[in-house]
């Protein structure tokens, strides 16, 4: 499980990184979408690895805080670019 989060926390970074590099805005949009959903898995493998008492609480705490600020800054990404597309 361990591996899992490592995996999928990683792949925030390196998607939002591609998507900076991104030829086109719906190629940003569809980098950020991934990190995005990156980010979810990342919040799912942390619950699991909470629950399973592979972590303790103040741990999760402090790694929880993280990842739901991750999963906000890039939702509002998503959806202001996504937003900036349609109106073109």
């Amino acid at each position: 499980m361990s591996k899992q989060l490592l995996k999928c926390g990683t792949s925030i970074g390196a998607n939002i990184s591609e998507a900076e590099r991104g030829q086109t805005t719906p190629d940003f949009l569809s980098k950020m979408n991934i990190a995005l959903k990156e980010s979810n898995e990342t919040h799912f493998w942390l619950k699991l690895l909470h629950r399973t008492d592979y972590i303790d609480r103040k741990m999760f705490e402090s790694m929880e805080n993280d990842i739901i600020e991750i999963i906000r800054i890039l939702m509002a990404i998503c959806k202001t670019t996504n937003e900036s597309i349609n109106y073109n």
